[in-house]
């Protein structure tokens, strides 16, 4: 008998999730802290790669109903990107 428990996909994709976003995070603190272009930009190509990947492994979660979500309001979009202009304008 095999009691070793059996990891489902959802659990494998779930794992994946969380690997791709703490890479991310781990590229965007060597980008902000690299000196060299060139590693700048090589760590910001890795970045995007990673953050693609990311997003296709969380829509894929999303279509398989393993990671919910729920539409945001017109009104509080508009008020996120209202309020990160102003951020952004104020710098």
């Amino acid at each position: 008998m095999n009691n070793n428990p059996q990891l489902t996909d959802q659990d494998i994709m779930n794992d994946l999730l969380a690997m791709e976003k703490q890479i991310a995070s781990a590229y965007n603190t060597g980008i902000t802290e690299a000196s060299c272009q060139n590693l700048r930009k090589t760590l910001t190509d890795n970045l995007l790669d990673t953050q693609q990947l990311q997003y296709t492994i969380f829509d894929t979660m999303k279509r398989k109903g393993w990671y919910q979500t729920k539409d945001a309001q017109d009104q509080d979009v508009n008020n996120a990107k209202s309020k990160y202009t102003n951020i952004k304008n104020e710098l």
